[in-house]
């Protein structure tokens, strides 16, 4: 039906205009004004403060790594073993004597796994060469499939030069490269975790001095307390599991067949602790050193896939349960800081990622206890 004085086609045009309109229309839900544009600036500035910060903050940590990395690892691990330090001196037990203890048992335990290893490594090394052939030899099914896809790149693309002969790789240069600074960063960190675990107690004393009320004292007991009992709790679930995973690895690594067992339940032990990164690391392991050992391909997948059985049962079911709702983290906090510590620090970074998220997560919920808040729908 036409209003008067228009035409049909007139009036069929500025409907279809006013439809398409409205469906373009943004959905708000009941606006409303800023109530002062100055206080909006204000967090706007406040805002850009905490970013400025946080920038330099990233370069210090980034800048500072060599000395930085070996005091962060040695305070967040005295930090975790503060109970046994307090317990000794309830005994009666000097804080030294403890911590001598400790750093002693440690560089013991190091020293064991390094001899352990030392042998099969170099073993693998020397046979880098025929080790690499083997593994080209049996990913030979696969050379199809990727000569199709070179194939499609070329096509897309266009052609490439082509590939030139490069001599193999010296691998003894890297190793030295990397074990250098390493040394000096060990010994940097057992000397920091001696000091740490024998005068933690005063610095606490003194760090709470600095504190002019009496709310801000006990505020700051508070977060030390939890801190440590979080980190305790949760290094000593980990660490059971990860001993019971490595047992398990080891065990089904000598009924299948693959040469060390005990390395592999040593490796698959150790790298646990990195979440999602130290497993998928440890099926690479096993998929390579499979495919040397056995002569089929499906024989080699058995122990990685076994594996991927095993740690998925283990994240997912058997650690949250023992672990709880008290230290169980968001899935997605893990992963940014796995992401933003191992882009920060590398391997060690990604062992720290979990440590740190569980000190920042104690320290923002003191200073920002949860509130029960209804959102809207």
């Amino acid at each position: 039906m036409a209003f008067a004085g228009t035409t049909p086609e007139i009036t069929s045009v500025e409907y279809i205009r006013a439809y398409r309109a409205a469906r373009r229309a943004l959905v708000i839900s009941d606006p409303q004004p800023v109530g002062s544009v100055q206080n909006m600036w204000v967090s706007a500035g406040q805002g850009a403060n905490i970013g400025i910060f946080l920038l330099l903050l990233g370069g210090f940590l980034c800048v500072g790594r060599e000395i930085l990395l070996p005091i962060l690892i040695a305070a967040v691990v005295s930090m975790t073993l503060a109970p046994l330090i307090k317990a000794g001196k309830r005994h009666g037990i000097s804080p030294w004597i403890t911590a001598i203890l400790i750093v002693v048992l440690a560089v013991g335990m190091l020293a064991l796994a390094a001899t352990a290893m030392a042998a099969p490594v170099s073993e693998w090394i020397g046979r880098a060469p025929e080790i690499g052939a083997t593994i080209k030899q049996r990913l030979s099914v696969l050379e199809p499939p990727l000569a199709a896809l070179r194939e499609l790149e070329t096509a897309v693309f266009g052609g490439h030069a082509p590939a030139q002969t490069v001599a193999a790789p010296n691998v003894v240069l890297p190793v030295v490269a990397f074990l250098t600074p390493a040394a000096g960063q060990l010994l940097l960190f057992f000397g920091t975790l001696l000091f740490f675990l024998a005068g933690q107690l005063e610095l606490r004393n003194q760090l709470v001095l600095l504190f002019p009320s009496h709310e801000g004292k006990l505020r700051f007991l508070r977060i030390m307390g939890d801190i440590e009992r979080n980190l305790a709790g949760y290094l000593a679930v980990v660490t059971v599991i990860n001993f019971v995973l490595g047992t398990i690895v080891a065990i089904g690594a000598w009924l299948i067949g693959l040469p060390n067992p005990v390395i592999f339940g040593l490796l698959a032990a150790f790298l646990n602790y990195i979440p999602y990164v130290g497993p998928a690391i440890m099926v690479l392991v096993l998929f390579g050193v499979g495919l040397v050992t056995f002569p089929s391909l499906s024989h080699a997948v058995i122990a990685p896939a076994a594996l991927i059985g095993l740690t998925t049962l283990e994240g997912h079911f058997i650690t949250p349960t023992i672990v709880g709702r008290r230290i169980t983290l968001n899935p997605l906090v893990v992963v940014l800081a796995l992401a933003f510590w191992t882009w920060m620090w590398g391997p060690i970074g990604a062992f720290l990622a979990v440590p740190l998220s569980i000190v920042g997560l104690v320290v923002s919920s003191h200073l920002f206890p949860a509130e029960e808040v209804k959102l809207p729908d």
